[in-house]
C-alpha cells in the first residue's frame, strides 16, 4: 500500500521549468516535498526521494498524512495501541 501511495502522490506532482532551464517539482498535497534538478527526469527522481524521506519522518513522528486517491496511511490511535501491545 505504501508503494501505491507513493505512486499516486507522484502522479499529482507539479513541475515548472525555471528561467535557467532547470526544473522544480512539488506535490501540493504534501507540504515541504519539493525538488530542484537540471533535468525533468532527475527532478522527478529527487522528488520521489524527497517524498519517501518526508513519509518516513511523518510516520515516525505519528503525524497525519494526507489521504491521496482514497489511500489512507493514517493509523487510528486504537490500532496503534493494539499494534504496540501485540508487537
Amino acid at each position: 500500500m505504501l508503494v501505491e501511495y507513493i505512486n499516486e502522490a507522484m502522479a499529482k506532482a507539479v513541475y515548472d521549468k525555471l528561467e535557467d532551464g532547470s526544473f522544480s517539482g512539488k506535490i501540493p498535497q504534501c507540504p515541504g516535498v519539493v525538488a530542484f534538478a537540471e533535468t525533468l527526469y532527475k527532478c522527478e527522481q529527487v522528488l520521489r526521494s524527497s517524498l519517501e524521506g518526508w513519509l518516513i519522518v511523518k510516520i515516525r513522528h505519528g503525524d497525519a498524512l494526507p489521504v491521496i486517491r482514497k489511500i489512507n496511511l493514517n493509523v487510528k490511535k486504537s490500532d496503534q495501541r493494539r499494534a504496540t501491545l501485540h508487537g
